[in-house]
């Protein structure tokens, strides 16, 4: 069938798509740009924690094991998939959705400032030199990592269920468009400013680095007051203990043929993360030891990541309003496959050559959280739009069950190396761009089978 829409960006809404009230119509752009300021101000604060760059540089900082940093994105999904399943009914019945979201969204910067706290207090000049450090200092880390992502959690299940309420299925590309790129923009420039002459401290910044991350997120939470939003009409949420929501989320992956497509597409992509803690380990072997002490390879891949993704949100977020999901969703799969095999390549050259290009590679993993944001938008336009919470939280639990294996991963490349793990990735990864050939096209009116509500769809008053 083809992925080209005859009529687009005109959606032919189906009827899990109704359409909006006239009060959400009315203040749609004012949403669009106030959305647009938050996702900019949450992405200043995110590209000072980069999860391929700066997360591992610290965990490698504080204690070098492989099977350490392999613990990063097993904490990342775990903490950020099971907590969003819990509160997903809650935040169906939460009349003003945009409150869970701006809460959230100030419990992100709350361990970063525990982080800079410690860091100030403890970090040593002699940095890399883990036996200086305090034993604990390791597991505090991964304590805070995992209440970040708790929050995380449920900021873009909110995230995506404000978007799903206030911002119709044709013009959310856009936003992701214009934000992407402007955040990037305003990103970049805040770290080409503010990074070097962090990292020219003895302890590397660090502490000014995770103090940065957490102003971003205040002010990114503080904007969502501003979001036009009418309140949901009251409705009773049945109290349901874990283990039911747990079966729930697998009745909904196992009876509904169409979102299993998209979970499975999604769980394979996300296996590109398990190699997320690596990459910046193969390209600080290729350095000389001068750049490795000067510490300026981490800005230019955080610089490059993000530049990566402001470029690819604004071209795929206008492709996606005017194709459709699926055909994006397959693209941005199948350039992430490759990114394993290039990082492998430019290692390979002679006379580590290839360290000068090394940032092609995480220029291309800015593609990663721009994939997550339209597989999300797939769903937000497949699932009925009572049920948005419940399937975006499913999705997300979905996506937690490759990341069992992650510390066996940084086991293995310490062990084997890179060759054969990074190939192994990019199979898997390529695997869910062929999956999405048989996924349905809610532009063409393929809309997901309903699956029967949990509880009384709350509705605008």
């Amino acid at each position: 069938m083809p992925d080209a829409l005859p009529n687009a960006p005109v959606v032919d809404r189906g009827p899990t798509s109704p359409e909006p009230p006239s009060e959400i119509l009315t203040a749609e752009s004012r949403n669009i740009l106030t959305l647009s300021a938050h996702y900019i101000s949450l992405r200043l604060g995110w590209i000072f924690k980069t999860e391929t760059v700066i997360m591992p540089a610290f965990m490698d900082a504080i204690s070098g094991a492989g099977w350490l940093r392999g613990c990063l994105p097993v904490v990342n999904r775990i903490c950020s998939s099971l907590p969003p399943l819990f509160y997903a009914p809650q935040l169906k019945g939460t009349r003003r959705k945009k409150v869970i979201l701006s809460v959230a969204t100030f419990a992100m910067a709350i361990p970063f400032v525990v982080l800079a706290a410690t860091w100030w207090r403890v970090g040593q000049p002699g940095i890399g030199l883990a036996a200086e450090l305090p034993g604990w200092l390791p597991a505090l880390f991964l304590a805070c990592y995992g209440v970040v992502f708790v929050a995380t959690g449920v900021q873009r299940l909110a995230w995506a269920t404000v978007q799903g309420k206030l911002i119709r299925d044709n013009r959310r590309g856009r936003l992701l468009a214009v934000s992407g790129l402007l955040g990037s923009i305003i990103s970049v420039t805040a770290v080409l400013l503010l990074i070097p002459g962090w990292l020219e401290r003895p302890d590397h910044g660090f502490g000014w680095i995770f103090l940065m991350t957490a102003a971003g997120f205040v002010v990114a939470g503080s904007l969502v007051w501003l979001v036009i939003e009418p309140p949901d009409a009251d409705t009773t949420t049945p109290r349901r203990r874990p283990g039911q929501l747990l079966l729930e989320a697998w009745d909904l992956f196992s009876s509904n043929r169409s979102f299993r497509r998209i979970a499975c597409v999604a769980m394979l992509f996300i296996s590109i993360q398990l190699a997320f803690p690596h990459f910046q380990t193969l390209g600080r072997e290729m350095l000389g030891d001068e750049q490795r002490e000067s510490g300026s390879y981490l800005m230019h891949w955080v610089v490059a990541q993000n530049i990566g993704f402001g470029v690819c949100t604004f071209l795929f977020g206008w492709l996606a309003d005017f194709f459709g999901n699926r055909v994006v969703i397959r693209t941005q799969i199948l350039l992430l496959a490759s990114v394993p095999l290039v990082a492998l390549w430019l290692g390979s050259l002679a006379d580590n050559s290839g360290s000068g290009f090394y940032w092609i590679t995480f220029s291309l993993l800015g593609l990663t959280p721009l994939t997550f944001r339209t597989i999300n938008n797939y769903v937000l336009e497949l699932a009925p739009p009572s049920e948005h919470p419940r399937y975006i939280a499913t999705l997300n639990l979905a996506m937690t069950a490759p990341f069992f294996a992650s510390p066996v991963v940084g086991w293995m490349v310490d062990r084997y190396g890179f060759e054969p793990i990074f190939v192994l990735v990019s199979i898997v990864v390529a695997c869910g761009a062929l999956l999405t050939f048989g996924m349905a096209e809610p532009r063409l009116d393929e809309h997901l089978e309903e699956s029967s509500p949990v509880d009384p769809s709350p509705t605008v008053e």
